[in-house]
């Protein structure tokens, strides 16, 4: 079995009920992380047990309300078209909870998720508050989504942002790592990387196509060169990963969700570049920022 094998799971592979990916840490073979991709009907309605698990509610396409028992809390996600149409808005529910989600027009929705320690309130996360950066210039240039960024909203082990990188350019670009705890330097996270495909002309799922790279940072390490389209998932324990290439005519998504065991008491997204391609982000100064970026800012969000 290849690295390839192991670690990409295409659109479907990893369905079980409910969920068109199911991933968590028994799947994964390591100790955190989880995603899944809920699918509703119209008037659908699931109950998430969160277990030992923190948990963020983010719709992909479609709004739904989200409450969580025994707290008294209710959350009215209005949600997106699409997620290349605008940010969202989205609910953070603790550990040790049950919430009932529920989709009066359906949808599908990404349950970002890590094993955790502490139980944080529920809470709501608005759209407007979600900080979009512009990262890199040139065909270097991405749009992050820093919903649930270290820096941008409380939790005890997850980190999850969106990117978006337009036809033809690259992102997760110089590659780089987070696989060894070095205070100041580097986190230990594993990652997780979900992928759509932008289809502007209704082409269907096979017109749409990316690209992404892990390679290997230690002896034996992990070594993927996959081809990406929409609903594919690549798991990432180990390695230097990037890049993630966007192929013309479409745009790329990925949602990357990452926890890891951790040696201190910061939650930090802290890499390292790989040493031989570092060097790239000398060049960014001296290019602008891709013109089609921003592809939508926070106050676009439907309503």
């Amino acid at each position: 079995m290849t690295d390839n094998d192991r670690h990409v799971l295409r659109a479907g592979a990893a369905a079980q009920g409910p969920y068109a990916l199911d991933i968590d840490p028994k799947r994964a073979g390591w100790s955190h992380s989880s995603l899944r991709v809920l699918e509703l009907p119209p008037g659908g309605s699931h109950s998430l047990a969160a277990g030992d698990s923190e948990w963020i509610v983010l719709p992909l396409n479609g709004g739904c309300a989200v409450h969580v028992e025994g707290e008294g809390e209710g959350f009215e996600l209005l949600g997106r078209e699409s997620v290349f149409k605008s940010v969202t808005d989205f609910a953070y529910v603790p550990r040790d909870a049950h919430a009932q989600i529920t989709s009066g027009a359906g949808g599908r929705f990404a349950l970002a998720g890590a094993r955790c320690e502490r139980r944080l309130p529920a809470r709501y996360g608005p759209a407007p508050e979600v900080p979009v950066e512009l990262r890199g210039t040139g065909n270097c240039s991405r749009q992050v989504n820093n919903f649930a960024a270290a820096s941008a909203f409380a939790c005890d082990r997850l980190i999850a942002v969106e990117v978006l990188t337009p036809g033809g350019n690259w992102s997760s670009y110089p590659p780089h790592k987070h696989d060894e705890y070095q205070p100041g330097v580097e986190s230990e996270l594993e990652e997780i990387y979900y992928f759509e495909v932008a289809d502007p002309d209704g082409h269907g799922r096979d017109s749409g196509l990316g690209y992404h790279r892990v390679s290997p940072s230690r002896p034996g390490g992990t070594d993927v060169l996959a081809e990406v389209r929409t609903g594919d998932a690549v798991l990432i324990p180990d390695g230097w990963h990037g890049p993630s290439i966007a192929a013309p005519g479409h745009t790329l998504y990925y949602l990357n969700v990452m926890a890891g065991p951790g040696s201190g008491e910061e939650r930090e997204w802290l890499i390292r570049d790989h040493p031989d391609h570092r060097w790239i982000r000398d060049t960014w100064a001296s290019q602008p920022v891709d013109p089609r970026l921003p592809l939508y800012g926070p106050e676009e969000q439907e309503r």
